[in-house]
């Protein structure tokens, strides 16, 4: 008699794990692959649902987006510049059903890629282009991405380059460089500068020998400015033409 109520009592509770194994609750950002004896049957979620146990398995999935960190890679640039490059990635399971079927382990799956496209895409540019055009490498390292994830049901939304970091030779060059470019663009100026000014004397020679009454009014202006200067001693250019005018008058 009491193995018999040891019997009943263990098939009640066997049932009662059974219907409580059935219900499940997938929050808002989950989803549920439903395998129907192996064999893909749907998605469900979110809220309760039911899973029939031994016929049907559930994988959960989940929907928000990820960060993701890709380790530092060494990278040989264009220029042969070797440098440790690493970055994050966002991407987030917008199929589900393609990213439990199409490939085992999506998120290592996006880490592998992630690592070898890096280093393939920062291996085409020089290493100036990697310091000073991020924005650019960023969008063309997520369009390749999003392009071959896109079969396993993933979107890569962004890609953002943390730190290139560079050997202490290599910054102790770009330092020199950086110099150097600095001395080229003052001398470009102070030459550009030179040029501007000879111009504008040569216009203003051309206005004077145009106007020879504008000569004598520049000795006279230069005269006051000498004059208003502390100096016991004033040298002061006589025109020609002035010369030629008092001694032709003394011939007369």
């Amino acid at each position: 008699m009491i193995p018999g109520i040891y019997f009943t009592a263990t098939i009640i509770l066997l049932v009662i794990a059974l219907i409580a194994y059935m219900f499940r609750v997938l929050r808002e950002y989950e989803r549920g692959v439903i395998f129907l004896l192996g064999r893909f049957y749907k998605v469900k979620g979110p809220g309760l649902i039911i899973v029939i146990p031994i016929i049907q398995q559930m994988v959960r999935v989940d929907l928000r987006t990820i960060v993701m960190d890709v380790p530092t890679q060494d990278v040989i640039s264009r220029d042969n510049v070797s440098v440790k490059v690493n970055a994050v990635v966002y991407f987030r399971v917008v199929d589900p059903e393609k990213a439990i079927i199409q490939v085992e382990h999506f998120y290592e799956a996006t880490s592998q890629l992630s690592q070898t496209t890096l280093r393939s895409v920062l291996g085409q540019h020089e290493l100036d282009t990697m310091l000073t055009s991020r924005d650019k490498l960023n969008a063309h390292i997520q369009g390749i991405l999003d392009q071959q994830t896109d079969a396993w049901g993933i979107k890569v939304s962004n890609v953002e380059i943390k730190h290139v970091d560079l050997d202490e030779s290599m910054i102790r060059a770009i330092a020199k460089q950086a110099e150097a470019e600095r001395v080229r663009r003052a001398k470009v100026i102070h030459a550009e500068g030179e040029y501007e000014a000879a111009e504008q004397l040569l216009n203003a020679a051309k206005r004077l020998s145009e106007q020879p009454e504008a000569i004598q009014l520049r000795y006279l202006q230069t005269l006051t400015e000498i004059a208003g200067e502390k100096s016991s001693t004033i040298v002061f250019p006589l025109p020609m033409d002035i010369l030629h005018g008092i001694t032709a008058h003394k011939k007369l």
